[in-house]
């Protein structure tokens, strides 16, 4: 079973927090269901709103450009055909959604590996509670400092810890992303290289990922 150090707001240690081995201890982290997880969140986050017009839909071309036969032209029954200037698209995109479902339990597996893999390679750090009472950057960055998170940060907490204060006062800090842990993704904890998780965030995976 892994263990971290529990670190209050002010980066001091409190105590040695033991952590699910089957959600925080997989040794050997599955590559591919990771890849699954983060191609399906990035497929539902693409916007779909491409268009392109058909022969059907492009303005004009009512008219036989010219006669049937007698021109020793090819014939042609529009100009709004794909051959020519102006004519419609031919297999062109179309308003659609690239989401596509993913087994629950694939997702869930995908999250273990994703934490496990940031205890493997200590990038996790563990806080008792985060607590702001007023709106300043400062107070934030001074509490990155504090728990040594050098570099992309990302922290997860509850949703009661997720305050306006909080949330204000995080907005602003290049590279520091604030969530709260039932809506924090696989693709998001990868995008940054620390990951700060709450006690009510640990107890939340512990309870949902079991």
């Amino acid at each position: 079973m892994p263990t971290i150090a529990l670190l209050n707001q002010s980066g001091e240690k409190i105590k040695d927090l033991e952590l699910s081995a089957s959600i925080f201890g997989i040794e050997e982290i599955n590559q591919q269901v990771v890849y699954d997880v983060v191609n399906c969140q990035r497929a539902a986050m693409r916007q779909g709103t491409h268009d392109t017009k058909g022969r059907s839909e492009v303005r004009g071309g009512g008219r036989k450009p010219w006669r049937q036969k007698g021109t020793g032209r090819a014939r042609q029954g529009s100009t709004r055909a794909p051959q020519w200037v102006g004519g419609g698209v031919v297999f062109g995109p179309t308003p659609r959604s690239y989401s596509f479902k993913l087994n629950k339990k694939v997702k869930q597996l995908g999250l273990k590996n994703v934490l496990s893999y940031k205890v493997k390679e200590n990038q996790l750090i563990a806080v008792e509670a985060i607590k702001f009472e007023e709106i300043k950057t400062k107070n934030f960055v001074k509490f990155l400092a504090d728990i040594k998170a050098e570099g992309k940060t990302m922290v997860v907490c509850s949703p009661e810890e997720l305050t306006a204060e909080a949330v204000l006062s995080a907005s602003n800090i290049a590279g520091c992303f604030l969530a709260p842990v039932n809506n924090a993704s696989v693709y998001e904890i990868l995008c940054f290289k620390n990951l700060v998780l709450t006690q009510g965030a640990i107890a939340y995976y512990e309870e949902e990922l079991k």
